[in-house]
């Protein structure tokens, strides 16, 4: 069931927007409880998402992550995608791409 207020999310999955697919990425994150978004930047896990699965996420992944914070910080529950605006708005396409690490050979 989802939740209708942030006080009201005691699983991640209870916030709108966060199915089991986005639970287990934010908790691959270390997002174990929806009272740890309060304050985080969304685009910053977003990255680290790309980071931790190595890919370039969806970025609807990144408006979901965008919808999950705002609710718990006292936003309404609004759909996904209408912060894709937003997400257009304050983050280009190519501040989607995850960081590149240098590899052992690119060391040498």
């Amino acid at each position: 069931m989802k939740a209708t207020h942030a006080r009201l999310a005691t699983v991640l999955e209870a916030i709108p927007n966060v199915g089991a697919s986005v639970a287990r990425d934010l908790r691959s994150i270390g997002i174990k409880q929806p009272q740890e978004l309060i304050g985080r930047n969304p685009h910053s896990l977003y990255l680290a998402l790309c980071d931790r699965t190595r890919t370039r996420q969806d970025p609807c992944v990144l408006d979901t992550f965008i919808s999950a914070v705002r609710f718990m910080e006292g936003a309404p529950a609004r759909p996904w995608w209408s912060y894709t605006a937003e997400r257009k708005k304050k983050f280009p396409a190519s501040s989607l791409a995850p960081r590149k690490t240098a590899t052992a050979r690119q060391r040498k």
